[in-house]
């Protein structure tokens, strides 16, 4: 019986250990995939909410180089022609923050559903921004009525 008892402590610690390892080896690759540029982000949307027809077309999203070295943004392209993204062509160096600016064509009616996609020297995939909202039709001023006579109306004043 004590054997077994010795047998199942061994058994245990060496497990714990190996869990152990397994742990530090975890932490190391947190370490290594943090090293180098890190682009942040607050949020990943870019919202226009409800807006106007013609309505301000500009919004802009900043972020932060959490790396521990420069930042160089490859290119950033919108899902389509009617959504334009303007981003610094400089390094952002670590701990910097910077803003894209994202342009999304105000004349066209109805929901915004489109992306902003991201490549930098950061590495793995590009970072993708969604861009939403919707924008409705113009509120239109009503004239002032026409009137039907007048003095150079027929059958107006004499």
């Amino acid at each position: 019986m004590m054997n077994i008892f010795k047998l199942f402590l061994i058994l245990s610690l060496s497990l714990g250990f190996g869990f152990a390892g397994q742990s530090q080896a975890e932490t190391e690759a947190m370490e290594i995939a943090t090293e180098g540029p890190v682009m942040s982000f607050d949020n990943l949307v870019v919202d226009y909410g409800e807006i106007q027809q013609h309505g301000d077309p500009l919004r802009v999203t900043k972020f932060t180089n959490t790396g521990t070295s420069p930042l160089v943004i490859k290119n950033a392209r919108g899902s389509c022609g009617c959504t334009v993204p303007t981003y610094p062509k400089q390094p952002v160096m670590p701990g910097e923050t910077a803003e894209i600016e994202i342009r999304y064509d105000t004349k066209r009616l109805g929901r915004i559903n489109k992306t902003v996609t991201i490549t930098t020297n950061q590495g793995g995939d590009p970072i993708v921004l969604k861009v939403l909202g919707n924008i409705s039709k113009a509120a239109t001023e009503e004239s002032v009525p026409k009137p039907k006579t007048g003095l150079f109306k027929p059958g107006g004043g004499k």
